[in-house]
């Protein structure tokens, strides 16, 4: 509980006492009753007469302030014309200041659980000076290239690369998993993750602003901006409905009254004055200002929590929505770890094919280049590699040694009219190499599936995703034993870039309803395209590029694809306390109202259909926070 909070306690605690303590006191003096009620009823109503004028005075008078400041005023009033008690009027103030406080407690806890998820920026970086010295500086001031070191239980302040030194990272604020996670020479070190033993020496490959804490800070901070159409509804409900409540109430006070003197003579407006002041305190739309909000909150907190950041509650709305779930194959439901598993050759020596690939894919940063490059160290070998064209969607063109090598898929060999051997190898994505446009032979590269992609399926399956497809550029039969062994029915192979987002808008056209999301899974820089036309883009923010994070909405830390049915299940469970808290917000409301129009409900029972209300809907909202991790086991 913060200073602001105590304060507040304090003051209902004053108020309760002072109240109850007038109360039993007997005074027969009616004035000097009404002057000692004053107190408590100032102290607890302080802060809500306060932004009440301030909003009339700036012309933005309907809100619950005014509300509760008109309603409390006239039942002060009435009670001070009848000769009776004011405890109505200062118990209305009271638990609409209690249930302020309760609401208050809830939002910072919320706010307080995602705070510790992004308290991962460093607020300094050490460095070494020109006398040799290690001393600290603000991160913001470094460049990219900066050599910064890290002592065990410091953050790695900005993205880089070990240059030296071995130990274990803690990144639980960046993946939602507290498993250390081994780092050495050559490795990347990811900024926010906690340094747990050794010195680590650090050569920064991206700027302060650039590097992955600051991004997954204005992710969570963005995220409030983005509303979803419940708090949209809300909104624009609430402008609509104050002044439409306010001018009901004035009609009950003042018209209803005047109606039936001038056809019974008989004075009433004492009663009906009551009646709408009562209807002013049911009618504060408290509870749905308070709980819609605050349950979308607590559900990105608690997705945040466990790894998967979503950029809005918008999109969290959406996730609850997704009935297709398209995948990217490589790097997604696969490691993209590639390793070259067979060469198969008739007239050329294995090591030849795999010299010349290794050169041809010298510059590259392809995982399958990668793949080629690790099978056969070639950088100096002597070997003269005078140029490189990249051919899209093929493969490459090289001068090697003054030889043309074409190094692709298929469509490449057949470009340059050549026949290939097929390959009756299983699994993997097929290489071919041709030497002055003579067929040499075929290097077979294969990925990994990740360990948890089987799973992933099955639970997504269970969280009522109605179909998943995979779009990959490998060839038909890699892609289908693939989609095989992870319970895959529907595919689409042979994809060059710019016909996934052909075909991907094919699958949205599909949809059995326009209000089925559809959601893609990438992490490539060629994903971009399609994640940003999704209903739903979710990046690989681990291994993904730059382009496929931000270009999503949302964003897994540590990769796993199993977290995407968690996503979805906290997401259905947060828009169902959305639709609870609406429904029970208005029910209860509207039952109240009813009773207090007819006289049957009083001040008390109003109390309670605004305050008692409110509670309750950001107790229910607080579960958001407690999502269920079934979905992720």
């Amino acid at each position: 509980m913060n200073k602001e909070q105590k304060i507040d306690l304090a003051k209902i605690i004053i108020t309760i006492i002072f109240s109850l303590l007038i109360s039993l006191s007997n005074i027969s003096n009616s004035n000097l009753k009404f002057l000692l009620y004053l107190i408590p009823y100032f102290i607890i109503g302080y802060d809500v007469l306060k932004k009440a004028i301030k909003g009339i005075i700036n012309l933005q008078p309907f809100d619950e302030n005014l509300l509760m400041m008109v309603a409390t005023i006239g039942a002060i009033v009435l009670s001070y014309i009848k000769k009776e008690d004011y405890l109505e009027a200062i118990a209305v103030m009271l638990f609409y200041n209690i249930g302020e406080l309760f609401q208050d407690y809830a939002v910072n806890k919320s706010r307080d659980n995602i705070l510790n998820l992004i308290d991962i920026c460093p607020e300094y970086a050490t460095i070494e000076n020109e006398k040799g010295e290690l001393i600290k500086v603000n991160p913001n001031e470094l460049k990219v290239g900066s050599i910064i070191y890290v002592s065990p239980g410091e953050k790695v302040a900005i993205d880089g690369v070990v240059l030296n030194g071995k130990s274990s990272l803690n990144m639980s604020s960046l993946t939602g998993e507290s498993v250390p996670y081994p780092i050495k020479e050559g490795d990347e070190a990811l900024s926010g993750s906690i340094n747990i033993n050794g010195v680590l020496k650090i050569k920064t490959t991206k700027a302060f602003s650039d590097s992955t804490a600051y991004k997954i800070l204005e992710l969570i901070e963005d995220a409030g901006e983005k509303k979803a159409k419940a708090e949209l509804f809300i909104t624009k409900f609430s402008r609509i409905y104050t002044p439409i409540v306010v001018t009901f109430a004035l009609v009950v006070a003042f018209l209803v009254p005047s109606i039936i003197y001038l056809y019974s003579k008989e004075l009433t407006f004492n009663t009906w004055v009551y009646r709408a002041l009562t209807f002013l305190v049911i009618s504060c739309p408290c509870a749905l200002m308070v709980s819609v909000p605050l349950s979308f909150f607590a559900g990105i907190g608690s997705i945040s929590k466990n790894g998967v950041l979503v950029k809005g509650s918008n999109y969290l709305e959406k996730l609850s929505e997704v009935k297709t779930v398209v995948f990217d194959k490589t790097g997604t439901l696969t490691k993209g770890l590639f390793l070259v598993s067979s060469v198969h050759s008739d007239n050329e020596a294995e090591q030849r094919i795999l010299h010349m690939a290794s050169h041809g894919e010298r510059y590259s940063t392809h995982p399958i280049a990668v793949a080629l490059k690790k099978a056969f160290q070639s950088d100096n070998d002597g070997c003269e590699v005078k140029s490189i064209e990249e051919i899209p969607g093929k493969g490459i063109k090289a001068i090697i040694n003054d030889k043309i090598v074409y190094l692709g898929n298929k469509e490449l060999m057949n470009d340059i009219g050549l026949s290939i051997k097929e390959c009756n190898d299983d699994d993997g994505t097929i290489v071919h190499l041709a030497i002055d446009k003579e067929y040499s032979g075929h290097i077979l590269v294969s990925d990994v599936l990740k360990e948890t992609s089987k799973a992933s399926v099955r639970a997504l399956k269970e969280a009522g995703v109605k179909r998943i497809i995979v779009l990959t550029g490998d060839n038909k039969r890699t892609a289908e034993i693939i989609t095989k062994e992870l319970g895959i029915t529907e595919f689409i192979s042979n994809l060059l870039p710019n016909e996934k987002v052909k075909n991907f808008e094919k699958i949205l056209n599909e949809k059995e309803n326009k209000n089925d999301a559809v959601a893609f899974v990438g992490d490539g820089i060629n994903d971009a395209p399609v994640l940003t036309r999704s209903d739903v883009g979710i990046a690989m923010g681990a291994m993904g590029s730059d382009a496929a994070i931000e270009a999503a909405d949302v964003v897994l830390m540590d990769d796993d694809p199993l977290k995407i049915s968690y996503a979805i299940h906290v997401a259905k469970k947060c828009l169902k306390i959305v639709k609870e808290n609406i429904w029970c917000s208005i029910g209860v409301k509207i039952l109240v109202l009813l009773l207090g129009a007819i006289g049957i409900a009083n001040m008390w029972a109003a109390v309670f259909a605004d305050v008692g209300v409110m509670v309750i809907a950001v107790l229910n909202s607080i579960r958001c926070l407690t999502a269920s991790k079934k979905y992720m086991d």
